[in-house]
């Protein structure tokens, strides 16, 4: 972070992390302004203590309170129904043609740090940067002439695999104050200086429910098959299952059953025995790279297939406009439409959407 004064929108959130992100920012001499973000439009009861909810009361005083202790204004940004169209539609859409979309990896670069400082400063709000409390790190290198965006320090918290999308004219406008330091140093730091919010639990997930409860879907009948093709009984919508999943099945079978893919023609949830749950490959399309203009050639990278995945080693193939992925080790559950990410070492390199695997 630079030592001149900037004004800075923070982004503010009603927990710990994006308070001590606002109040780090001002302790360090910038001028900062809070705001939080409204995505949602109040059609579906849910937990507030999730992103997707619509009884945000709570979060919005909290927000207030935060802003009012640290001394710095408080705006609250509409972007429900650029949330709608550029995101919750392609979420419902995807999970009614059974697969795994994460909502959060579009999230980020089309709503978070995009819409929501274009509305902002269509309101009229100048401000130079837009920080938020994202547990990654951002640098310049000056050999390279390009921002680097990194892990943060904790693994366990570090949310880069959410931000793959994020080109370098968004990075050079972007500020992740809490990417060095820990959860408990947060915590402390919001105690240390009277946050209401220091001992506040983490929102948790996207919605806090079934999602089938948000998708639309009506049921739609069909065949659970075993991948030896042998009917094992039925479903009600191949929206309700995802890969590698095991519970919910409702089938006696003499070895523990795991989705394993789809036949969407015939509107079939395949399943299988635990080693049909792995994958050596994966195809990979609507790629994003943050570290160079785009992929050349085939390249070794590690790279997660999960959020909260471990990352592992593999090889990346160029393929026009998609990739091929080959692992060292074959990986477990690997789901279309989840977002894959790719790392060397610390630094991200971009990333896709899983479209397909090969056992």
């Amino acid at each position: 972070m630079k030592n001149n004064k900037l004004t800075v929108l923070a982004g503010i959130s009603g927990g710990v992390d994006s308070a001590v992100c606002a109040l780090k920012l001002k302790q360090a001499g910038h001028n900062v302004i809070g705001a939080m973000m409204k995505i949602y439009d109040g059609s579906i009861k849910t937990i507030a203590n999730s992103c997707y909810g619509t009884d945000k009361t709570r979060e919005i005083e909290d927000a207030r309170a935060i802003c009012d202790k640290i001394g710095i204004k408080f705006h609250l940004i509409d972007c429900t129904t650029e949330f709608n169209d550029l995101v919750f539609e392609h979420f419902k859409s995807e999970y009614k043609n059974g697969r795994t979309p994460n909502p959060c990896v579009l999230c980020n670069p089309l709503i978070k740090f995009d819409v929501f400082p274009n509305v902002a400063k269509k309101q009229g709000l100048v401000f130079d940067k837009f920080a938020t409390g994202h547990y990654a790190k951002i640098e310049y290198d000056n050999k390279l002439e390009k921002y680097l965006l990194k892990q943060g320090v904790n693994q366990k918290k570090d949310q880069s695999y959410f931000l793959y999308k994020l080109t370098q004219d968004k990075l050079q406008n972007i500020l992740f104050p809490l990417g060095g330091l820990e959860k408990d140093e947060v915590r402390l730091f919001a105690k240390e200086n009277g946050l209401i919010v220091c001992d506040k639990s983490d929102s948790q997930d996207f919605f806090k429910g079934n999602y089938c409860d948000i998708i639309d879907a009506m049921p739609n009948p069909g065949n659970i098959v075993h991948i030896n093709g042998q009917i094992l009984g039925k479903h009600q919508g191949v929206f309700n299952y995802t890969i590698g999943q095991r519970k919910g099945l409702k089938i006696a079978w003499r070895t523990p059953l795991y989705v394993v893919g789809f036949n969407l023609a015939e509107n079939e949830v395949i399943v299988g025995e635990k080693e049909f749950t792995y994958s050596r490959e994966l195809f990979a399309k609507d790629l994003s790279w943050t570290f160079f203009d785009t992929l050349t050639e085939s390249m070794t990278a590690s790279a997660k297939i999960r959020s909260a995945g471990q990352k592992a080693e593999c090889e990346v193939l160029p393929l026009g406009d998609k990739v091929k992925v080959k692992f060292k080790e074959s990986q477990n559950a690997v789901a279309p439409g989840q977002a894959i990410v790719f790392y060397k070492d610390n630094i991200v390199l971009g990333g896709g959407t899983i479209e397909s695997s090969i056992r």
